[in-house]
C-alpha cells in the first residue's frame, strides 16, 4: 500500500510540474526525506499526506486511495470498513470519511499494536483530537507523557512533537480526528 501512496504522491507532483526540492520546502521536510516518501522506502506519516492533500487542494482519500471523492451530503463508513493504511507494523489507520468531499477534518480509527520500541514523535499543522476506544495508551506531547484509557479522550495542539504507545501489551485503538 505505501508503495502506491508514494507513486500517486510523485505521479501528483511531476503532474503539477513541482520539484521535489519544491515540495520538501512546502511541506517543511528535509530533501532527503521527501525523497524517501517518494519512492516508498520510508513510512508516510499520515499526518504529513493530509498536509500534502492539503497544499493541491485535494481531498487525503486521494492520496491513500487513487480514487475520487464524491460525496457531499453525508459519507457512511460501515463497521470494519474504511480506507485503511497499514504505515508500519506498530500503526494501523482506517480513514472514516475518505469518501466525503472537502472534509474540514480527517477521521482516522487507529490500532496502536504493542511493542518495546520508543515512541516514534512527529508534528504537523493544525490541532488533533484522539479519544480511545479500546485499550490503554501512553501519549506522550511536548515531553509530557500521559495515560489514556478506554473512553478518555484530549484534545491537543499537533504543532507540538506526539506520539503514543500502546500499554499493557495489548493493542490500543482510538479516534483521532485531524483539524
Amino acid at each position: 500500500m505505501m508503495k502506491e501512496i508514494a507513486e500517486r504522491l510523485r505521479g501528483l507532483r511531476d503532474s503539477l510540474d513541482i520539484s521535489p526540492d519544491e515540495m520538501a520546502e512546502k511541506t517543511g521536510i528535509g530533501k532527503e526525506l521527501y525523497a524517501t516518501y517518494e519512492t516508498g522506502q520510508t513510512d508516510i506519516p499520515m499526518n504529513y499526506l493530509c498536509k500534502v492533500a492539503q497544499i493541491y487542494g485535494i481531498d487525503t482519500a486521494v492520496l491513500i486511495s487513487g480514487d475520487e471523492t464524491h460525496a457531499q451530503s453525508y459519507f457512511v463508513t460501515r463497521k470494519g470498513l474504511g480506507i485503511s493504511v497499514e504505515r508500519s507494523k506498530a500503526y494501523k489507520y482506517r480513514d472514516l470519511a475518505g469518501g466525503f468531499k472537502n472534509a474540514k477534518a480527517t477521521p482516522f480509527l487507529v490500532t496502536v499494536e504493542p511493542n518495546n520500541d520508543p515512541i516514534h514523535l512527529n508534528t504537523h499543522e493544525g490541532q488533533e483530537f484522539n479519544l480511545v476506544d479500546k485499550g490503554r495508551m501512553l501519549l506522550q506531547i511536548d515531553g509530557k507523557d500521559i495515560i489514556l484509557e478506554e473512553g478518555d479522550s484530549i484534545y491537543f495542539d499537533a504543532t507540538k512533537p506526539h506520539g503514543m504507545k500502546a500499554l499493557d501489551n495489548e493493542k490500543a485503538r482510538f479516534l483521532a480526528i485531524i483539524i
